[in-house]
Formats: structure tokens, sequence, C-alpha cells
């Protein structure tokens, strides 16, 4: 029962979807880190249905791109893309790192949030007309979403916290960070070996390669700008992860055919 209640903690915090109201207490959040994935595995669920649903209708890719392009807002409800959008606002006015912090605590919404998430839809959009719905590709952007909270999850378990970052502290407190930690990691492993396998080996380096650079890049500007990781950050991180993994998803076939 308490795996189901764990469950449910990630669900109602993570996704939009309806779970049933579960008390937080340590121990149903000692492990929901764990269950944030499965949020990832219920987008790419979403993703087949709609490509098998325009393609039962004969839609055309544009409109398949703008399904495509707002689903995972709609199963998410946003709350990583706020996360996003708070953290553009915060970097962008070049302050220190307590100023950035009470900007990512400012309910509102400034002129460099609405500009990247602008730019950051125009290109998903895009990416999204241009994606081929084989069912290799949907396993590797399905495998890519679980990808992208695993590593999300575990940079909230390795990474210092910074002050006054309350839900962020909250999760990591909460959670059995060594273990917890350690089967992200495990995760992150088994979802490239699956990419290896329906996706090839470019598009695995590719892959392991977006991995590898937002996950540093994401660290040092935590602790630089920020003085700790936070939930603002954990979702920016989440939101450029899986817009690159995507990315490399879509353009790989062409890097390959260049070469």
């Amino acid at each position: 029962m308490w795996v189901l209640k764990t469950a449910a903690v990630a669900f109602g915090m993570y996704s939009a979807l309806p779970v049933p109201r579960i008390e937080w207490n340590e121990k149903n959040m000692r492990y929901a880190l764990l269950a944030f994935p499965l949020v990832g595995a219920v987008l790419g669920l979403a993703w087949r249905g709609a490509c098998a649903l325009c393609e039962w209708l004969a839609l055309p890719a544009l409109l398949r791109g703008a399904i495509l392009c707002v689903l995972p807002a709609l199963v998410t409800g946003g709350i990583h893309l706020d996360g996003y959008a708070d953290t553009s606002d915060a970097l962008a006015s070049r302050a220190s790192p307590e100023k950035k912090q009470a900007i990512l605590r400012d309910p509102h919404c400034g002129a460099f949030a609405v500009i990247r998430l602008c730019v950051y839809f125009l290109a998903y959009f895009a990416l999204c007309c241009a994606f081929a719905p084989t069912d290799a590709a949907l396993w590797c952007v399905g495998l890519s979403f679980v990808l992208s909270r695993a590593l999300s999850g575990l940079a909230l378990t390795a990474l210092p916290v910074a002050e006054g970052s309350s839900l962020a502290r909250t999760f990591a407190a909460a959670a059995d960070r060594r273990r917890v930690g350690a089967i992200l990691a495990a995760v992150i492993g088994a979802c490239l070996a699956g990419i290896y396998l329906h996706g090839g080996r470019t598009l695995f380096l590719a892959e392991t390669c977006v991995l590898l650079v937002t996950a540093i890049h994401a660290a040092d500007t935590a602790r630089r700008e920020f003085g700790g990781l936070s939930g603002d950050l954990a979702g920016w991180l989440l939101v450029k992860t899986e817009f690159w993994l995507l990315a490399a998803l879509v353009l790989t076939p062409y890097v390959e055919k260049a070469l």
C-alpha cells in the first residue's frame, strides 16, 4: 500500500493527472523521487497514443506537431515550465545569488520568462512537427521522458539544496538520498541501453552527450548563480534536458545522412 501512496505523492506533485489525495509524511516521501520517472513513462504512452490517433485520422503533420507540443504541459500541468520561466528571469537579472533566489520566489512573470517560453515553444513545436513517429522513435522519445525526470530527481539527491528552497528541500530531505540516487542512476543507465537498442549507436552517443552536458551545466549554474539547487532549477533542468533529447532524436538521422 505504501508503494501506491508513494506513487500518488509523486503524481500529485509532478503531474496534473487525477490521483487520490495522500498525506505527505516521511514514509510516503522517502522514495517519492523514484516514482517521478513514472510520470515520464505515462507521457511517453500519451505521445504514442496521440500519434496513433493522428495517423488514424490522417491529420496533417502541423496539427500532429501541435498536439505533441502541448501534451507535456497538459500531463504535467506546466509545473516544470514554471521553474524554467522563473529561472530564466533570475538568470537574466545578473543579480547576486540571494537576489536570484528572491526572483525565483516571486510569483510574477517577467519579460525574459515570456521571451524564453515563446522561443522554447516555437522550437519545440518545430521539433514535434519534424518528429517521425516510427515504432523505434516512439520507444526512444518515451525513454527520453523517463530520462529527463530521472536526471532531475538525481540532481535533487546529489546536489546541495539552496537556502530558502522549501519544496526542493522537503523532497531532498525526506528521501533516502544514497539509495534513491543509486536507483535513479540505474534507471538512467537502463534508459540509455534502451535507446541504444532501439535507436542505434549514434543516437545513444548523442543522448548521452545531452545528459552529460545538461547535468554539468545545471550543477555549475546552481552552485555559481544560486548557491545551490532549488525546485525551480530542477524544473529548468528537466525542460532543457527534455528539449535537447528530442532535438537529438529528430536531428540524428540528418547528421547520419550528411556524414
